[in-house]
């Protein structure tokens, strides 16, 4: 695991001093080494976490006569069997990892390396014979990858705080981005926070060459979908399930690869389970984290003990009570766009936990995307099929009381139901899932703040992108491209490299999504119950009570804090002076949204916490001045000559 970050231009010279500051602002992700290759104008740099072969893999690597230049951020699970063949081919290695096959596998192949690919991965290879720059990215977009073009030059980073190391660079917000915040908590690709930044989406390769710099080329080399309803798999559901538990053995067996130790991040979940299950198998005795917090309501501490005694894992919990004041602050640094999944709390919280004993751990994210694990999965199913009786019902729902705190999330939970029940299957999902529908944007954003971006219009490429599919499989599809994207997996990713932790997320590989995205979806969702055929392809391996239990997410107690010890921090932060000169909010509709809520007059945590996290990345991120990092020592790769 590493960040990498670099620049091409037309000139002929690199900018070392920048390229260094780059480097520099992603120490965190790779604090074991950090590696330059210069070649005139072009410049690529990485920052190395010692995963595999650790005495001769660090980075920069090149080809035998230093024609073609690679870093890597990620892993390639295959890179043994790639090995093979290219040694069979007359390529000739000098180091044991993964990074140097990269190098020769776009020697050999060009830009049809990375379809090749098994693993997580962001890549940048410069080819100075071609006198060009591809950049790479996974085909679930676990890794992430920021590019900014700017006149002749190209700038790419993991992450945007090393692409603001320029001075050049613009802080201006992207307001279509704002929008797209605002309505899903993240800001959806190829949006950036900034309007000079982008991000490369998942599956693509970028082409800059320097003979048409400010042409770039971006292909769409994978993408992974539903399949359409004449090409589902027909087996009976035991075979089907046996072959399941198959495959997620396999995944699981690659993703253990590595030189140093390797975990579980725990909750009581039925994806970590499983993961923690099958690496049993493989693993002596395997180090589980599990963060736990004192409401009932989010803890699942006790299920995860479950699976830990069963397979005599090397166990590790935490309870937490955190300083929620201190931490935000810390997620603004960490998440260096805007970020309101409240789950980031106990990620970043577990990340830190389990890196105290490992280097690298297994997490379950993709589960519910591909198996049908979210409750709204469910609600589809119930809508096409009450969607009458929920009109009907709507009158009494909307008379429900709100003035206690305790039905608050309930009440609204019940109202966004019913009023979205009758909506089309893609408008629904984003009513359901909306943060801030449009009208309470025009309510809160101030006017000369808005975007012209309709966010639904984010969603609607995947949902037409699987014509043919069922209609509940689409609707997963938008998951699987959007909203996992750009939500759980950045989540996994910043909070746990902040902490240099490597996260690895085993139901998201090709060997178990090619079987996941051929199921109908009668084998995932009927009525409430859901992820069926996962469930019944591990019912050897877990307790009958992580089977059985209901999915409570991996979340914190938001609204209770906003309530409680939080409000204070809250309304200094969404202060009216505060609004003002940030120049993006109206203070007189925010204090609303707060006063509502403190109140019990409504939950609206969500609202509140986007607005937060965002009034706090802004003062750390949006303006020039930001404090330089301390640069470490790069070692140079000699470019040919």
């Amino acid at each position: 695991m590493c960040g990498i970050c670099g620049r091409v231009s037309s000139a002929s010279v690199t900018d070392e001093t920048l390229l260094e500051a780059m480097s520099s602002a992603l120490l965190h992700r790779g604090p074991d080494s950090g590696g330059v290759f210069v070649d005139g104008g072009a410049g690529i740099a990485a920052r190395r976490l010692a995963i595999i072969d650790l005495e001769t893999g660090d980075q920069p690597l090149t080809n035998e006569d230093g024609s073609v230049a690679v870093v890597q951020n990620g892993e390639i699970y295959n890179f043994r069997e790639l090995r093979a063949e290219l040694e069979a081919k007359g390529h000739r290695f000098r180091t044991k990892g993964d990074t140097e096959v990269l190098a020769h596998l776009y020697e050999e192949r060009g830009l049809e390396f990375a379809a090749a690919l098994r693993g997580m991965f962001a890549i940048a290879v410069w080819d100075a014979r071609r006198r060009r720059l591809v950049l790479a990215r996974d085909r679930f977009g676990i890794k992430p990858l920021y590019y900014r073009l700017s006149g002749e030059a190209l700038s790419f980073a993991s992450e945007l705080k090393a692409l603001l190391c320029d001075p050049d660079f613009s802080r201006e917000i992207d307001l279509d981005a704002l929008e797209a915040f605002l309505a899903f908590s993240f800001v959806p690709a190829p949006h950036s926070i900034f309007q000079e930044a982008r991000k490369l989406p998942p599956g693509s390769v970028l082409v800059w060459e320097r003979d048409r710099p400010s042409d770039l080329s971006i292909e769409l080399y994978a993408r992974p979908r539903p399949a359409a309803e004449g090409d589902l798999r027909a087996e009976p559901e035991e075979e089907l399930a046996a072959e399941l538990r198959e495959r997620l053995r396999d995944s699981v067996r690659a993703h253990l690869i590595a030189d140093v130790p390797v975990g579980v991040l725990l909750s009581g979940g039925i994806d970590s389970c499983t993961l923690a299950a099958l690496a049993s198998e493989s693993v002596a005795r395997v180090s589980t984290f599990t963060i736990g917090f004192e409401e009932r309501a989010f803890d699942e501490r006790a299920l995860a003990r479950l699976v830990a005694d069963r397979y005599g894992t090397d166990h590790h919990e935490l309870v937490v009570r955190p300083d929620v004041t201190a931490l935000l602050p810390a997620l603004a640094e960490t998440f260096d766009e805007p970020f309101a999944d409240s789950s980031a709390i106990p990620t970043y919280l577990v990340s830190q936990l389990a890196r105290q004993q490992v280097k690298v751990a297994l997490s379950g994210e993709g589960g519910d995307e591909l198996f049908g694990g979210y409750n709204y999965y469910a609600g589809h199913v119930l809508a096409g099929r009450f969607a009458s009786v929920a009109t009907l019902a709507r009158p009494l729902i909307e008379r429900l009381p709100t003035s206690t705190r305790s039905a608050s999330s309930l009440d609204w939970r019940a109202k966004r139901f019913v009023r979205a029940a009758r909506l089309p299957t893609l408008e629904r999902h984003y009513a359901w899932k909306s943060v801030f529908t449009p009208f309470e944007r025009a309510e809160v954003i101030h006017p000369d703040r808005r975007g012209s971006l309709d966010p639904l219009d984010v969603l609607r490429p995947h949902f037409v992108d699987v014509e043919g599919a069922e209609e509940l499989a689409k609707t997963m599809g938008v998951d699987l491209g959007v909203f996992m994207v750009d939500d759980m997996l950045v989540k996994t990713d910043r909070a746990s490299m902040a902490h240099s932790l490597e996260v690895r997320v085993p139901i998201l590989d090709p060997v178990v999504a090619e079987l996941a995205l051929a199921l109908p979806t009668r084998l995932k969702v009927r009525a409430l119950a859901k992820k069926r055929l996962l469930r019944r392809a591990v019912e050897p391996l877990l307790p009958r009570e992580v089977i059985e239990g209901r999915k409570r997410g991996f979340s914190a107690p938001v609204a209770s804090w906003l309530r409680g010890e939080l409000e204070p921090f809250a309304r200094d932060v969404l202060s009216p002076g505060n609004l003002r000169r940030q120049g993006f909010f109206r203070p007189e509709a925010v204090t609303t949204l707060l006063q509502d809520h403190v109140e019990g007059r409504g939950d609206n945590s969500r609202k509140i916490w986007a607005l937060l996290t965002f009034s706090l990345w802004f003062d750390r991120y949006a303006s020039p001045g930001a404090a330089a990092a301390k640069r470490p020592r790069l070692t140079r790769v000699a470019a040919p000559q």
